[in-house]
C-alpha cells in the first residue's frame, strides 16, 4: 500500500501532525511520502489566494482567518500522487490546492482520505466559525467580510464545495467535538466522517524525574521552590488564543494569593509585550524545533494552561499530556477529550477566568500525593488512545476499508 500525505506545510500544528502520522505508519510497515506546497514549484498561488480576499475582508486581522481555495496547483501528474494507492488531504489551504485543484484529484479514481485540523472543509471559508453557525445552512452574512449578506462570498465559496467535493471522501476528524460539528454542517451532514487522533512518540515525549526537573528549573533562573507554569504563546493578538483570560487570571492568583511562588515558561514567537505584563517572572524559550528538547520542557513543568476559545486536538496538550504534566484549560473542542476534568488536569468554562485562576492554584497546591496522581492520569490517557501504533492501526482499518482488502 502507498499511501501519499498533501499538508501545506511541514510546520505548524496540521504539519507536525501529518509528520507524526507519517512516522506512525511507516512503522506500521506502509509506504508513506509527503507532498507539500513547496515540493511542487513557485509561490505564486499562495500570493494570488491571499489577494484574492483582500476586497473581501474585514479588516486585516481575519486576513488569515479566511480561505477562498480559488488558486492552488495542479498535482493530478505529480509522480507521487499518480503512484500512490490512496491520496491522504490534510491541511490544503493558502495556495497548495484549489477547490478546483480538489476535484481534480477526485477524478483520479483513487480513495481520498481527508483529516480535517479544523472547520474550514465545511465552511464558506473561515477556518473557525467564532460562534457563528451559518454553516449549518447556507452560509452567508458572514462577520469576517467586509459586506456581509445573505449571498455574499462566504455563501458562494460554500455552494462551490457543494458543487466540487466528490461525495465518496472519507473524511477524518482529530476530535469528536468536531466531527460533531461537521456533522451539523450543510456540507457534511449527510458525509462518512470519523474521528481519529492525532498520534505522538511516547519514547520521545516522556516524563522527567525529579532530578531533571530540578536541573531545568535551575538553569533556567528560577528561584527555587517556585512553580513552573507553561504556556505557549502564537500570536497571542489572536482573539482565539484568549491569552487575555490567562493573564486576567494570574492577576486573580496574585492578589488572592501573593506567596504563591509562579513562575511563566514560554514556548513559541509571539509578542514579547503583553507577556512582560504578567504579574510573575517570564521565562522565554522561542520556538523549539527539537522534540528531545520539548520534551525536557514539558516534563519540567508544574502544568501547563491552555486559555484557547477555539481549537480541535492541540498538539500542544498532548505533548504535556504524554510528558505527564497537568493540563488546565478551557471546554473547548476537543481538549476536554484529552484532559479530564480532575483526572489530567481541570477544565474550566470558556473565558472563566476566576475558573482558570483556581484550576491553575489547584493543580499547583495539590501537594505530592495528589501532583503524582496528576501525572500518571496524564501520561495514561496518552498510552491507551494516543500512541503511534494504535493512530496507525486506526487509520490502517480505514484505508484498507477503502481499498476493499
Amino acid at each position: 500500500m502507498k499511501v501519499l500525505i498533501l499538508n501545506t506545510y511541514t510546520k505548524g500544528g496540521a504539519g507536525i501532525a501529518a509528520g507524526r502520522l507519517q512516522k506512525s505508519l511507516t512503522a506500521a510497515g506502509v509506504q508513506v511520502d509527503i507532498l507539500t506546497a513547496a515540493d511542487t514549484g513557485n509561490r505564486w498561488p499562495f500570493y494570488a489566494e491571499r489577494l484574492s480576499f483582500v476586497p473581501f475582508e474585514r479588516d486585516k486581522s481575519v486576513r488569515f482567518s479566511f480561505s477562498l481555495a480559488n488558486f492552488g496547483k495542479n498535482i493530478t501528474q505529480h509522480p507521487l500522487v499518480q503512484a500512490a494507492d490512496v491520496l491522504h488531504l490534510h491541511w490544503i489551504n493558502q495556495g497548495f490546492l484549489s477547490l478546483n485543484g480538489i476535484h481534480a484529484l477526485a477524478k483520479l479514481g483513487k480513495p481520498i482520505v481527508w483529516t480535517l485540523h479544523d472547520m474550514w472543509t465545511f465552511t464558506g471559508g473561515c477556518h473557525y466559525s467564532r460562534g457563528c453557525d451559518h454553516f449549518k445552512n447556507n452560509c452567508g452574512n458572514c462577520p469576517y467580510l467586509r459586506f456581509p449578506a445573505n449571498k455574499d462570498l462566504s455563501y458562494r465559496v460554500l455552494n462551490r464545495k457543494k458543487r466540487l467535493f466528490p461525495a465518496d471522501i472519507q473524511y477524518v476528524t482529530c476530535s469528536t467535538w468536531l466531527r460533531d460539528t461537521a456533522h451539523t454542517s450543510a456540507l457534511l451532514r449527510e458525509a462518512a466522517v470519523q474521528a481519529i487522533p492525532n498520534p505522538i512518540d511516547t519514547t520521545v515525549f516522556k516524563p522527567s524525574d525529579t532530578t531533571a526537573r530540578e536541573k531545568f528549573k535551575s538553569e533556567l533562573g528560577m528561584q527555587p521552590g517556585a512553580f513552573a507554569l507553561l504556556f505557549a504563546a502564537m500570536k497571542i493578538s489572536e482573539e482565539r488564543k484568549g491569552f487575555q483570560y490567562l493573564a486576567e487570571a494570574l492577576d486573580m492568583i496574585k492578589a488572592a494569593h501573593p506567596d504563591c511562588a509562579i513562575e511563566i515558561v514560554v514556548m513559541g514567537k509571539s509578542e514579547i509585550e503583553p507577556l512582560m505584563s504578567l504579574p510573575y517572572p517570564v521565562h522565554l524559550l522561542g520556538m523549539i524545533q527539537n522534540p528531545e528538547d520539548l520534551s525536557l520542557v514539558y516534563g519540567a513543568c508544574d502544568v501547563f494552561v491552555i486559555p484557547s476559545l477555539e481549537d480541535n486536538l492541540p498538539n500542544t496538550v498532548m505533548e504535556s499530556l504524554a510528558c505527564g504534566t497537568p493540563v488546565v484549560g478551557f471546554d473547548t473542542g476537543g481538549i476536554p477529550e484529552m484532559v479530564g476534568h480532575e483526572s489530567e488536569g481541570i477544565i474550566v468554562p470558556q473565558k472563566d477566568s476566576k475558573g482558570l485562576a483556581e484550576g491553575i492554584v489547584r493543580v499547583l497546591n495539590s501537594g505530592a500525593q495528589a501532583t503524582e496522581a496528576y501525572r500518571k492520569a496524564a501520561r495514561a490517557k496518552v498510552m491507551t488512545h494516543y500512541t503511534e501504533a494504535i493512530v496507525a492501526r486506526k487509520y490502517l482499518d480505514l484505508y484498507e476499508n477503502m481499498l476493499g482488502k
